[in-house]
């Protein structure tokens, strides 16, 4: 048996916690079908946050992460184009300078 996964929003999730707290919970999590484990963390995070912690936040730290990461790829492009030009630069200032033959061109 497969267990299906819910996405419930929080105001859902609020409903479900004040519906243990009047079931008890062994009853009210076998009723809405999550564990005990689950019910606390709902609960702790409603109790710290209110029902702004009960936002499910999975998705939004992982574009965040994706974000930074874009950034930090777009940073070191520049700056190994940036250093790809002062080596030819040198190349050629060095070539002019001393008619030494540079790197050769592929």
């Amino acid at each position: 048996m497969v267990k299906q996964l819910h996405k419930r929003t929080p105001q859902e999730k609020e409903k479900i916690i004040l519906d243990i707290r009047s079931l008890g919970v062994i009853a009210g999590c076998r009723k809405h079908g999550i564990s005990k484990s689950l019910y606390y963390y709902w609960v702790n995070k409603y109790q710290a946050s209110g029902i702004e912690g009960l936002e499910d936040r999975r998705g939004k730290n992982m574009d965040a992460h994706i974000k930074r990461l874009e950034k930090e790829i777009r940073i070191l492009k520049e700056l190994l184009a940036k250093q790809e030009l002062e080596s030819k630069l040198k190349d050629e200032l060095l070539k002019k300078k001393f008619g030494l033959p540079g790197k050769k061109e592929k």
